[in-house]
Formats: structure tokens, sequence, C-alpha cells
């Protein structure tokens, strides 16, 4: 069968669990090798062992990629270790629903840096080492809260985060066309991910995350392999006349909206 990534250099933020790391899975398994990061470097190195036990495909690069410095270490370091970068997939994020009055102006930029500026200035990184391969494939992790706002999760800096990834999407798509660099983003709706763990206990995801399933025409809450399975379609040379877009993955819930 032929690997859709032979021999192709990958760097996915939020690589230590959920989306990320079922990305970088598929992508191992599909012949690529992958950098991964994350803020915990333990969480990273576990990670790690479950992708590839002999270690030959995968390396780590612990740190926050809203830090310029972390952002352009990340490159370097798929550099220093493949020899370039091919794709990047832009996952890192976090979410947790606030009220608009809620928001401090900590939390408000805990979201935009992270989800905004994490990926501007990886993109960036990742744009200049790409165009010495002669192209590339960026995938960003997006939101379908940048396309809808949802009552029962109010999420504003979230949101217009997410919005300001998107208009970024398009921005490096015609920028960079020429350089034969792809930009796209897929846009999730509720995605059972380790995500929920940090504004909820296990008791109170069991309970809540459920209720969600009738929200989603199909009548199912989304798993990280749905999102995935579009993720590497983008990054995939199936994709090789697809950039700029937003692609929604979420069980038709923009069909209605």
């Amino acid at each position: 069968m032929t690997k859709r990534f032979e021999n192709k250099v990958v760097i996915i933020t939020g690589g230590g669990s959920g989306i990320g790391l079922e990305a970088a899975q598929r992508l191992v398994s599909e012949g690529a090798k992958v950098v991964i990061n994350g803020r915990n470097e333990d969480k990273l190195a576990a990670a790690a062992m479950e992708v590839d036990p002999s270690g030959e495909s995968v390396r780590i690069y612990a740190g926050d990629i809203s830090q310029y410095k972390i952002a352009y270490g990340l490159s370097d370091k798929a550099e220093e270790e493949f020899g370039g970068i091919d794709i990047l997939l832009n996952n890192a994020g976090w979410f947790s629903p606030t009220s608009f009055l809620d928001h401090s102006e900590e939390l408000y930029d805990s979201f935009t840096d992270i989800i905004l500026k994490g990926r501007f200035f990886t993109a960036q990184a990742a744009v200049k080492a790409m165009k010495k391969r002669g192209g590339g494939v960026i995938v960003n992790t997006g939101s379908m809260w940048a396309n809808q706002a949802i009552a029962a999760t109010p999420a504003s800096a979230y949101s217009a985060a997410f919005a300001g990834v998107h208009m970024l999407t398009k921005s490096i798509a015609l920028e960079h066309a020429a350089d034969k660099i792809r930009s796209n983003a897929v846009a999730p709706a509720v995605v059972e991910t380790p995500v929920y763990d940090s504004f909820m206990s296990p008791s109170e995801r069991a309970e809540i995350l459920p209720t969600f399933n009738e929200f989603h025409p199909l009548g199912r809450n989304g798993q990280p392999q749905d999102v995935v399975n579009a993720i590497l379609f983008l990054a995939s040379d199936e994709a090789d006349w697809i950039t700029g877009s937003i692609l929604p993955v979420d069980g038709g819930v923009m069909a209605g909206r």
C-alpha cells in the first residue's frame, strides 16, 4: 500500500493528546517523521513512546508556542533532526466557556496568545523552512465557534482568536501560493478530547458531553479520528488544488446555521 506521507517531515503543535496525538500516530503509520510540541515535556515523552517506541520517527520539543523563540525553535528542531519541514499541523489550543463580562485580561491573553499568536509565528517559521524545500502544507485546527456563536458555550475571546486563525489561514494561502505552500483549516464542533478536562471533572464530563450529541445533525459528538481524517486529507497530495479553505468538520452543525 502506498504511504501518503512517506519521508515527509511534520510538525504538530498540541501533539501530546487528543487530535494532535491521533494525527501523529496516523502520520507515522503512513511513513512520516514527526516533531510533536506541547508545554509538558513528560506528557510529550509519553506520547512519543506511544507513537513510535523505536524513537526513529518522532522527536519532541516542549515549550509554549506563544513565545516567539519557542515557535522558531520548533522549526529549528525539525530541520536539525529530519532535514526540513514539509507539513505543519497547527493544533495547540484550549477551551473554557466563559461569559463576556467574566473575561479578565489574563484570560483573554491566554486565548489569543496560544490560539492566534502561537499559530501565527509557528506558521511564519515553518513557511521560511518550507520555501527551502520548494513548498509545503499548513493545516490549522480552527473552530466552529469562529463561525457561529453558541449560547450554551459562551466563548467570546476563544471565538475571536479562532476567527483570526481562519483569516490567517486564507492570508497565508494567498501570499504563498507562488511558493507552492498550501494553507487550509478544519473547523470542528464538539469533539471529545482531553481539552474538556481543563474545566470539567471526570464525572461532569461523563454527564455533560453526551448532552451535546443531539446538537450535531448527525447525532453524535466528534472523535479525534473524525477531525484527523479531514486534516490528513488536506495535508496530502489528494488536496493539491485546495488552499485557503476552512472545512467544517462538525457533524452538520453549520449546515443549518
